[in-house]
């Protein structure tokens, strides 16, 4: 896997203060994406083990509030395998700290029925999500009013709730976010 970049003391990416790290590769090609150069999936830097340890470390102060995987598109199934590892060792070494995933698959529909998102691998890792913001980019409903998404059609999932219950809960309304 590649990543094209990743930001540290990121507010834009989830709630609180956090480490965005942009995958590379992407098949859903939004008309309108804000990041197509990470259509590419040789795009940007090798992910490697020392990658992980940059992240962990900028992760590992008090006042981080969490991880934020983007894209590209981190479901897809090699980027799923490739971030498995750094998923596992997030939760274990910060267990307090939350990890917001987006995607432009749809948990209910692609991720958690046979699709050809879906790998050896998916259960695991929504295990460890605690936020999805699912549904690929619309440009024809784009809304910058809203909060950690680009387009009306997009959720802002309470993943755990979610994998709980069988129905999908939203923590905008949780909350109150727009």
């Amino acid at each position: 896997m590649y990543y094209g970049e990743i930001k540290n003391y990121d507010i834009a990416n989830g709630l609180g203060v956090r480490v965005s790290l942009f995958v590379s590769g992407c098949t859903h090609h939004c008309k309108g994406c804000f990041n197509p150069m990470t259509w590419d999936f040789s795009y940007g830097k090798p992910f490697t083990r020392e990658t992980i340890d940059e992240l962990l470390e900028m992760l590992s102060p008090d006042y981080i509030d969490g991880l934020s995987l983007l894209g590209g598109e981190p479901m897809e199934p090699d980027n799923q395998r490739a971030l498995l590892p750094l998923v596992r060792e997030f939760k274990e070494k910060f267990p307090k700290k939350n990890l917001w995933c987006y995607t432009g698959y749809l948990l209910d529909e692609e991720l958690l029925k046979p699709s050809r998102a879906r790998c050896e691998v998916t259960d695991e890792l929504l295990s460890m999500i605690d936020v999805m913001v699912d549904g690929e980019f619309v440009l024809e409903q784009k809304n910058i009013s809203l909060s950690f998404r680009g387009s009306e059609n997009q959720r802002l999932i309470d993943v755990p709730l979610t994998l709980a219950t069988g129905e999908i809960h939203l923590i905008n309304e949780l909350y109150g976010l727009r």
